[in-house]
């Protein structure tokens, strides 16, 4: 890629606002630039084919943040979303059991939807078009661009068309330049751009370790005729639970959200700090759908879509610094999660819409690539900070066990109402995995095909396509550390936290010469491997733009 920018001409194209990600984020923002001021020239970008491929979340919407943002929402017709949520249900699994528990405070959904955020972003676009932004789908971000004052001006979207060896194929494309007077980083979890920006400007450098979780999702069409009638499942019902398959010193459950079309979103959050190299998430989530509670369920069903994305569990003590010259952070990007509320969504568009009204106010300033210092000073007067950090202690207070974790998380809430005087920090997923020689291994049941799978068959529904024969974008900084620290040390975990099948240990036919083989064509971007490899030696890059999944309605 470098060699293509540095000897092939590239356009520019000049904007008062660049967003990079189309997620409720970005498009929350650009929608509130606009209103700022109609005159004012903003564009959004999406590596994704089209606004929401790239999009997975659970997910259940709280709406107080579009309230804020298009308080005439509800009149839309046909609206965004048409399944209020009508009861919640809180479970602890044993292997053959399911006991209902009280639904915590925060997990109660009354006035929530039951969404798919894919869907909801394809409708947030079509309200950002209305007002005038420009919205480039099928576009990645490679580059910052800067000025020779380090302020970032913009950013540069990948060249097309390069091969494997980095040169210019028979099609090749360069990329755009698009510069802007400020800047918005919204790429969520884990998001490329973001980690260049928070590195050069040492933004993570007061903030507690951001930690995370990978989530997998499954949408199921369901009968509900031929499902147990025990089974307790109807339009609007939201199941939460904990427990089994998982042990308890590894943080997670599940979710099931019923749509008003008989649509069963099911799946499972594993937080990556788990410590035991032989654990797989895709196979835990293969395993939980087991469940004698669970099967009836997915009885005459049929899967439909599957996908991956990792999440920010770290919460308000891993809030980076948000501004630097040029630009700011948003969203997931910047760890606005709510995790024992299970969103995120409500407040990444919050985040979002101050920071645009902060970018507004840098360019009205007039100064080149200043500062939005006001959107901080936003964040911490608003309810967004507020509700942060009233939950700040519940995540990391699981360190000690599913057990006592609950414990502590009923105190803080209901007890100390989350003014602990005390604020717990967080550790670095990567460097939590125990030995493999000293880890118990687990045996996972074959699929059934019925409601467990396989990874090849679940990857085929997500949609993905990478264009073949281009730079690899799962990038190792030294190739030999894959088998001489990860496979030696920890039996290539890479092989099992990755749900999508992309890293395979392969050797000469005779059990000799191992190696790590890298699928990238079966790359969800969920970003787990550059988050969990024990070495931080997987680097995700940007692929071609329209590359990754195509998630339909997830």
């Amino acid at each position: 890629y470098t060699r293509c920018m540095q000897t092939q001409a590239r356009e520019s194209m000049n904007y008062d606002v660049v967003v990079v990600g189309g997620g409720p984020a970005g498009l929350s923002a650009a929608i509130r630039a606009k209103q700022k001021s109609a005159t004012l020239n903003v564009c959004l970008i999406e590596k994704g084919t089209e606004i929401g491929a790239h999009i997975l979340s659970g997910a259940v919407l709280e709406p107080s943040a579009l309230d804020e943002l298009l308080p005439d929402w509800r009149s839309h017709t046909p609206p965004p979303f048409d399944t209020p949520v009508t009861h919640d249900r809180f479970m602890l699994l044993t292997k053959k059991r399911a006991w209902r528990l009280p639904t915590p405070k925060h997990m109660k959904n009354h006035g929530n939807y039951i969404i798919s955020l894919g869907d909801f972003c394809r409708w947030l676009a079509t309200q950002a078009e209305a007002l005038g932004v420009d919205i480039f789908a099928g576009f990645a971000g490679s580059h910052v661009l800067y000025d020779k004052q380090g302020r970032v001006i913009g950013i540069g979207t990948g060249d097309m068309g390069v091969g494997r060896d980095g040169k210019p194929g028979a099609n090749f494309q360069a990329g755009v330049n698009l510069l802007a007077k400020q800047t918005i980083f919204a790429e969520g979890c884990r998001g490329h751009l973001t980690k260049l920006v928070s590195e050069k400007f040492n933004l993570t450098s007061k903030a507690s370790p951001q930690t995370y979780a990978i989530g997998i999702k499954e949408l199921w069409d369901i009968d509900l005729k031929k499902i147990n009638a025990k089974a307790k499942t109807k339009p609007g019902s939201v199941w939460h639970s904990i427990g089994w398959p998982l042990s308890g010193d590894t943080y997670g459950g599940s979710f099931m959200y019923h749509t008003a079309k008989n649509q069963l979103a099911i799946g499972f959050v594993i937080g990556l700090d788990y410590s035991n190299p032989h654990l797989s998430p895709f196979d835990e989530f293969q395993r939980f759908k087991t469940h004698p509670a669970i099967r009836p369920l997915l009885r005459g069903g049929r899967r439909v879509a599957y996908g991956a994305r990792a999440l920010n569990e770290g919460g308000f003590q891993s809030i980076p610094h948000l501004t630097f010259p040029g630009g700011c952070l948003v969203g997931c990007g910047a760890g606005f999660m709510n995790v024992p509320k299970i969103k995120g969504s409500h407040t990444a568009m919050k985040s979002a819409m101050l920071a645009a009204d902060a970018v507004y106010e840098a360019i009205q300033s007039g100064k080149t690539g200043a500062t939005p210092s006001s959107y901080e000073n936003s964040i911490r007067k608003s309810w967004l900070w507020k509700e942060l950090h009233q939950v700040r202690n519940i995540r990391p207070a699981f360190r000690w066990g599913l057990w006592l974790g609950l414990i502590y998380a009923a105190v803080d809430t209901y007890v100390l109402g989350g003014r602990a005087p005390w604020t717990f920090k967080h550790h670095h997923d990567h460097k939590q995995l125990r030995l493999a020689h000293k880890s118990p291994k687990i045996a996972y049941p074959k699929p059934d095909g019925v409601v467990s799978f396989d990874r090849l068959s679940s990857v085929y529904l997500s949609g993905v396509n990478h264009t073949e024969n281009q730079p690899i974008h799962l990038v190792l900084k030294k190739s030999s550390l894959a088998i001489s620290h990860n496979l030696a040390q920890y039996d290539a975990p890479e092989q099992r936290y990755c749900p999508a099948g992309v890293y395979e240990i392969v050797d000469d036919g005779k059990g000799k010469n191992p190696r790590l083989q890298i699928n990238a064509q079966n790359c969800v971007h969920c970003k787990t491997c550059d988050i969990k490899d024990p070495k931080q030696n997987i680097q995700w890059v940007a692929p071609e733009g329209g590359g990754g999944p195509n998630y339909p309605n997830m």
